[in-house]
Order: structure tokens, then sequence, then C-alpha cells
């Protein structure tokens, strides 16, 4: 590979070849023209790959006494919930719409954990109806209008029990969960926690298994998810104590950071995910407590650093002693990321890749908003121009599931490079499309 001391390629199989940017050992350029832009492009071989290495973390510490749910909020396509029931996962699911679609992709149920701090009674019931497997109940409301819609049913429904642990992850506060004062969960610090246990096990249609916990996303650091631990076992210790209710399942939610630019981390999966149930058991063992049945909810440490996205340049404005702006024909309606909360990431021009890149620019979207900006101070070289492209790296996750049609743009073409060849996973929205709901 050739190589360049002012770039980072950050993802696996990006690489460069005779000055022009190839990934999985295609040629940017030619897919770009033959698909279009802009261009969502993920290889399934490194999405497998990140499942096999979660699997194996908690299979070589906790045997047979751990599972991993993807978290299909970060990508959710027909296409990903295969891939996963391939790699024999569980997934969790926080909308009706996630839910059939991982049905219509025959995925099984039983395997699902439904989330959302406010489902509706259509969203219960629909639920139920599809014989989802778990609820992780995140309100009093929630919980009783489980009861009565599985009494209807005559069925006792499993549930989790969200519960906010008080630990403030220091990421983005945009995507922190677990503090007291989050919309998510029920407080341990505040009584709410223990209150809704107690109605939950005193209700017939109700099979409470255990707790789930999330303190945020983009977690770089293992001593927020061992701070976590120490709180959640304490927490388990007193309840059964109090109630004599211990649990069968305690599920950690995700977070796991991925690198996006150069001055990220190295993230470790494998160790990272093998100390955290390492650490599980220890304090299980220390407080006399039988072990459950632990989840891990990875979503964009599964998908993310399998993507890029491939843009095309629309224009170069240049305005003296101020800033230069480059102008995209995607932005805020196919990753609103940075516009929402300052989410980095890297670019690169996918020709003359090894040119200097010695110019700043703010890279700006085509939609009709000042704030349409996918990212600001990116270094780049001065000589690129109307029609040349851009890449941005590690966007498989929350680019598309977040997309708009905001200005009536349709969302993107989404290909997937599977054994040497492409298959397009998600078409591109046509005209017709953006109409087609319109009466």
């Amino acid at each position: 590979m050739e190589d360049n001391k002012n770039i980072d390629l950050i993802i696996k199989k990006l690489n460069i070849k005779s000055n022009e940017l190839y990934f999985s050992d295609f040629k940017l350029n030619d897919l770009a023209n033959k698909y279009g832009t802009p261009l969502y492009i993920v290889d399934e071989e490194l999405i497998r790959e990140k499942c096999r290495l979660f699997k194996k973390a908690i299979k070589d510490s906790l045997k047979n006494n751990g599972n991993i749910l993807y978290a299909s909020k970060a990508l959710s396509a027909k296409f990903i919930y295969e891939i996963i029931k391939d790699e024999d996962l569980g997934i969790d699911v926080v909308s009706t719409g996630e839910i059939w679609t991982a049905k219509f992709s025959n995925f099984d149920m039983s395997n699902a954990f439904f989330h959302s701090n406010n489902k509706t009674d259509f969203d219960i019931q629909f639920a139920i109806n599809n014989k989802i497997g778990y609820f992780v109940v995140d309100s009093e409301e929630e919980l009783f209008l489980i009861d009565k819609f599985a009494k209807e049913k005559n069925i006792k429904q499993n549930i989790f029990i969200r519960i906010t642990p008080g630990i403030d992850p220091h990421t983005y506060e945009k995507v922190a969960t677990g503090k007291v004062d989050s919309k998510f969960g029920f407080s341990i610090e505040t009584g709410l926690a223990e209150d809704i246990i107690k109605k939950a096990l005193e209700l017939k249609n109700i099979n409470l298994i255990g707790f789930h916990c999330h303190v945020g996303s983009q977690v770089f650091d293992t001593q927020v998810f061992f701070d976590t631990i120490d709180v959640m076992v304490k927490f388990i210790k007193f309840i059964f104590e109090k109630y004599h209710f211990l649990v069968a399942g305690l599920n950690m939610g995700g977070g796991f950071a991925v690198r996006y630019v150069k001055s990220d981390k190295q993230i470790n999966i494998y160790e990272n995910v093998f100390k955290i149930c390492e650490y599980i058991k220890k304090k299980f063992n220390e407080n006399s407590l039988e072990m459950p049945q632990i989840y891990f909810e990875p979503g964009r440490s599964i998908v993310a650093d399998s993507s890029i996205t491939i843009y095309t340049v629309g224009s170069v404005k240049k305005i003296p002693n101020y800033k230069n702006y480059i102008s995209v024909d995607g932005g805020m309606g196919d990753n609103i990321r940075y516009a929402l909360y300052g989410a980095k990431y890297t670019y690169l021009p996918i020709s003359n890749v090894l040119d200097e890149f010695d110019e700043t620019y703010d890279i700006v979207g085509r939609f009709c908003e000042s704030g349409d900006e996918l990212q600001r101070n990116v270094k780049l070289p001065s000589n690129i121009k109307r029609g040349d492209r851009i890449a941005c790296l590690t966007t498989g996750a929350y680019q598309y599931s977040m997309a708009s049609n905001y200005n009536r743009v349709g969302k993107p073409m989404m290909i997937m490079i599977s054994n040497g060849k492409i298959r397009e996973v998600i078409k591109r929205e046509t005209l017709d499309d953006i109409i087609r709901l319109d009466v």
C-alpha cells in the first residue's frame, strides 16, 4: 500500500494504489461512476468479523452465560438482519418498523429485545402479536399496558427493566444515557428503580427476567463499564435481599467506541469485552450472587467501520481571508451527526490521495440550511475541484438510519461488497418514491 504520512486510512480494507483510493479491492471512482453518489459502501466480511469478535470474547470468559444483541438503531435493513441471524446473534429493536424489518427477514423474534422510552399502545400490541421475546420497560405506564395486553393474549410476557445507574460516560452530551436525569430508565438514586421493580413483581402477566442499563455511546474507557457494574451488582444484591428476587439476566447495553479520526484511540474489542466480562464474574462472586445471563448490545461497534460514503464535489468556494468551502451532493440529509452533535469524521479525496493536503476547508452539503455541515476545518489538497469525489470514512452506523428527505432529496443507495462481488442492498430513492405517499 502506498503511504502518505499526512493521512490515516482508519479502517481495514481501505488502501491506495496508483494514487487512487480502493476499498476491498474495488476502485472507488469506478463504483461512483457505476452507481452514482452519494453512495454508501459496506463490506460484509468486516461486519461478520466484528460479530465473531464479540461472541468469542464473551464465550472465552462467560462460556454459555453470555449473549450479544445487535443494536438495530445503528443500521436497520433486511440484509443486516440476515447477517445477524446467520452469525447467531440476538437483536434489540426500538420501533415497530425495526420489528417488521427483522420479521420480514425471517428473524426469530424470540431473540429480540424491544426498547424505546415511549412505546405507544399500538407498539406494545404489535410487539406482543409478533411474539417479541422481551420488552425493556422504560415507564410505569408501559409496564401496566404490557400486563394488560399480555392478559388479553393469555400469556406471561418476559421483560427487563431499564435502570439508570447514575454514571456519566464523559462522551457527547446528546448520547449520554446513564445519568440520573436521563429521559431513559428508572434511577437507582431517586428510588424509582426499586419502586417499579416492586410493582413488576406483583403483576400476574409479567415475568421479570432482569435489568438493563446503558450509560452512553462512543465510550473508550472500560472504567465506565466497571463503574456501572459496581453500581448494578450492589443494586442487584439489595433487591435480592429485600424482595428475594434474583435476576436471571443483566443487560449491559452497548456504547463501545469506534475510531473516526486519527486522534481517537485504537480499541481492542476482544480485549475490552473480555475484561468487562471477567470483572462481572468477579463482582458477582464477591457478593455471593449467582451469575445471571449477561447481554451486550453493540451496534455502532459492529457496523460503523465496515462502511464508507462517497460524495461528488459540486463547488469549491474560497473566501479570501475568511474560509474555504467544499459543497458536496449529500449533507445533513444522509449524515446529520455533525450537525446534530459535532461528530467528527475522516475525509479523503478518492483520486490524487497522495497529493499534499495543503488547504483547509469546511465541507458542507446541498441542503438549504446554514447548519448543513459535514465537518469544519478539514485538510485536503488545494487542487480539488467540481466533479472530484471525496470519501467519508466509518459511516456504517447512524448515517442511513438517521437519513431524511429534507428538501425532498432522495436517500442514497447502499451497496455491499460480499465475497469479491457487489450486491445492491438498498436502492437509491427515486422522484416517484418521494411522492409515493402524497394523496
